[in-house]
C-alpha cells in the first residue's frame, strides 16, 4: 500500500509591506509649520507697524484757543510727477468760527508755502470746504525705485479779515505706497514743517522680493539648459515651452511692481534685465544645442 500523499502546500505569499509611520513625516511638517508661524509673525508685524505709521497724526503749531485748525493728509505721491496731492480741510476754533467751526467769521486767507501750487481762500459767514492742493517734491529720482527718497517744506499761516492769527496742522498720510517723517518747525503763528518721503516697508519688501525670484527663475532655466546641452537629448519641447513661458513671464511678473516704476530704475538693473539676458541666451543655446543634436542622429548610419 503506497504511504498517503502530502496535501499540496500552498505557494508562498509575499512579506506584507512595511506601513510607513506617520511620524516619519514629523521631520518635514516641523520645519514648514515653524516657517509658516515666522513668516506670519514677521508678516503681522509689518503690518502693524505700517498701520500704525498711517494712524499717527502729527501736531504742529499753535495751540491757543482762538486759532485756524489745518487737516492736511497725503492722498498720493506721484514721484514720476514729483508732486503729492495734500487734501487740506480747514476749521477755525473758538470766537474765529461759527457753527461749531463749519465757517469762519471774516474772510480767512489761508497762505501756504512755495512748493504748494497755490493758496487758498475762503468767503466769511461760508461753509468750508476740503481743498486738494497740489505740492511740489524734491531730492531723488524715480530711477533709484524701490530706495527713492522726497523731500518738501509744509507751511500754513491764515490772515482772517486781514489780520494774521495762529494756525495748527494735523498731518498724516493715507498714501501707503510711501512713509512719511516730519520735522516740525517752531513758530507762534505759523505750522511749518519738513517732510522726507521714502518707499514703505512693505512696498521695499516686495521689491527686494520680486529681485529674487527673478534671479531665482533665471538660474532655474540656466540649470536645465546646463543639463539639456551636455546630455544631448535632442528637441525637449516641453523644457523649450516652458523657457520661452519664463522669459515672457518674467516681463508681465516686472509690470506687477507697486508705484509703477519706469524701465531702467534698481529693480531692473539689479535684477530683471540680466535675469531676460540669461534666460534667452540659455533658450537659444539650448535650441541650437538640440538641433544639432538631432541633426547628427539623423545622420547617423542604421537610423
Amino acid at each position: 500500500m503506497a504511504p498517503p500523499s502530502d496535501p499540496p502546500s500552498d505557494p508562498p505569499s509575499d512579506p506584507p509591506r512595511p506601513r510607513r509611520s506617520p511620524a516619519s513625516i514629523l521631520p518635514v511638517l516641523l520645519p514648514i509649520a515653524v516657517l509658516i508661524v515666522v513668516a506670519v509673525a514677521v508678516g503681522s508685524w509689518l503690518q502693524f507697524s505700517e498701520r500704525q505709521a498711517i494712524d499717527t497724526v502729527h501736531t504742529i503749531g499753535s495751540g491757543a484757543a482762538d486759532r485756524v485748525d489745518v487737516e492736511a493728509t497725503v492722498q498720493r505721491v506721484d514721484a514720476a510727477a514729483r508732486e503729492l496731492v495734500l487734501r487740506v480741510r480747514v476749521t477755525p476754533r473758538g470766537s474765529l468760527g461759527e457753527e461749531e467751526g463749519s465757517a469762519p467769521v471774516a474772510d480767512l486767507n489761508l497762505q501756504t508755502s512755495a512748493a504748494t501750487l497755490g493758496d487758498l481762500a475762503f468767503k466769511a459767514h461760508e461753509r468750508l470746504t476740503t481743498r486738494d492742493v497740489q505740492v511740489a517734491i524734491t531730492g531723488g529720482s524715480i530711477s533709484d525705485y524701490p530706495f527713492d527718497t522726497y523731500e518738501t517744506d509744509i507751511e500754513f499761516w491764515a490772515q482772517l479779515g486781514g489780520r494774521q492769527v495762529p494756525v495748527r496742522m494735523l498731518f498724516s498720510n493715507n498714501d501707503t505706497l510711501f512713509s512719511a517723517s516730519t520735522t516740525p518747525t517752531l513758530s507762534p503763528q505759523e505750522a511749518a514743517m519738513g517732510l522726507m518721503l521714502s518707499r514703505s516697508g512693505s512696498l521695499l519688501v516686495f521689491a527686494v522680493f520680486m529681485m529674487v525670484v527673478m534671479w531665482a527663475l533665471a538660474a532655474s532655466v540656466l540649470i536645465g539648459a546646463w543639463y539639456l546641452t551636455t546630455r544631448s537629448e535632442g528637441l525637449v519641447w516641453p523644457a523649450l515651452a516652458w523657457m520661452a513661458a519664463t522669459l515672457f513671464a518674467l516681463a508681465a511678473f516686472r509690470n506687477t511692481a507697486p508705484g509703477t516704476p519706469p524701465i531702467g530704475c534698481v529693480v531692473d538693473w539689479f535684477a530683471f534685465l540680466w535675469a531676460e539676458t540669461v534666460i534667452a541666451l540659455s533658450l537659444i543655446a539650448v535650441v541650437i544645442t538640440s538641433v544639432r543634436t538631432a541633426l547628427h542622429q539623423d545622420d547617423a548610419p542604421g537610423t
